[in-house]
C-alpha cells in the first residue's frame, strides 16, 4: 500500500485550511453613501458586519488522474474551497499547495456579456494561455461542443442574449478545449440537456487520462458517482468524509434523508 502511494504524484495539497470572511449587515440610518465612504476612510467595519468561518481545518491531497467530487449541503463551503484551490481566495490559516496552474471554470475563461460568443471564445482561450493559432484550430470544436448554434447562429450574438444555461455550456466548452493541471468545475454539469451532459462527462474522462486532476462541485449525486471515482463531503465547513465516490455519496444521502437525496423511503 505504501509503495502504491509513493508512486502517485500530488497535484493539490490542502493543509489545515481555514477560510473566514466578513458579511455586511443591512444598511441602517440616513445617508448610507456618505456613511459608507466614512467607513472606508476610517477603515471601520460597517455596523452589523459579522465573520463567517466558511472552511474549518480541511486537509487532503489530490493526485494526477483523479476526478474528485465535492458534495455537501448548501453553505457547506464547497465553492469557497474551490476558490481557495484556484488561488482566488487566500486561506485565513493553513496552506494550499498546487502543482501547475489551477483553472476554475468560468473565471479563467473571463467572458464578457457585451461581446459576442465568437469574441468570447477568443478571449477565454487567451485567458487560459492558448495561442491565437490554437484557438483558431479549436474554435469550431468549441462551438460544436457547446451546442450554442444548434437552434440558430447564436455564437455571433452578444452573450447577454444567452440563457444562463447557454452561457455555462460555452464556458465549459472553452475550458475543456485544453488540458489542465487542475480543473475546477462548479455546477457546470447541471446545465444543458442529457446530450450535453454526456459530452461533458466524456470530456472529463479524457482530461483525467491526460494526467490532469478534476474537481467537480455538483448537487447531482448521480453526476458525482458517474463522473468521479473519489468524493469529499463537506458539512458546515468541515471535512466529514473522504473516500470512494459511491461510498461517500451513500453516506451523504443517508445523512440528508430522502427529501434531499431524491430517493423514496423503502
Amino acid at each position: 500500500m505504501a509503495d502504491t502511494l509513493d508512486t502517485r504524484v500530488p497535484t493539490v495539497v490542502v493543509d489545515d485550511v481555514h477560510i473566514t470572511y466578513t458579511v455586511n449587515g443591512a444598511r441602517t440610518g440616513k445617508g448610507s453613501a456618505t456613511s459608507a465612504l466614512n467607513r472606508i476612510v476610517s477603515r471601520r467595519q460597517p455596523r452589523g458586519a459579522r465573520q463567517v468561518h466558511a472552511v474549518k481545518g480541511v486537509s487532503f491531497a489530490a493526485y494526477k488522474g483523479e476526478a474528485i467530487g465535492l458534495i455537501g449541503s448548501n453553505g457547506s463551503g464547497k465553492s469557497t474551497l474551490l476558490k481557495a484551490i484556484a488561488g482566488l481566495l487566500p486561506p485565513s490559516k493553513g496552506r494550499v499547495h498546487t502543482q501547475g496552474q489551477p483553472s476554475l471554470l468560468g473565471v479563467n475563461a473571463a467572458l464578457m456579456s457585451d461581446l459576442t460568443g465568437e469574441r468570447n471564445v477568443v478571449l477565454g482561450g487567451l485567458a487560459m494561455g492558448m495561442t491565437r493559432e490554437q484557438i483558431r484550430e479549436r474554435y469550431q470544436g468549441i462551438v460544436d461542443f457547446s451546442g450554442i448554434n444548434e437552434k440558430g447562429d447564436f455564437i455571433t450574438l452578444p452573450m447577454r442574449t444567452y440563457s444562463s444555461g447557454m452561457g455555462a455550456r460555452l464556458r465549459f466548452s472553452i475550458a475543456a478545449a485544453k488540458s489542465h493541471d487542475v480543473l475546477l468545475i462548479d455546477e457546470a454539469l447541471s446545465t444543458g440537456d442529457a446530450k450535453f451532459q454526456r459530452r461533458s462527462k466524456d470530456r472529463i474522462m479524457e482530461l483525467r487520462e491526460e494526467a490532469g486532476t478534476v474537481f467537480l462541485v455538483s448537487h447531482s449525486n448521480r453526476s458525482i458517482t458517474e463522473t468521479c471515482d473519489r468524493a469529499i463531503w463537506l458539512e458546515a465547513g468541515t471535512l466529514r468524509m473522504d473516500g470512494p465516490a459511491k461510498d461517500v455519496v451513500a453516506a451523504y444521502e443517508e445523512f440528508t434523508g430522502p427529501a434531499k437525496s431524491g430517493k423514496p423511503r423503502k
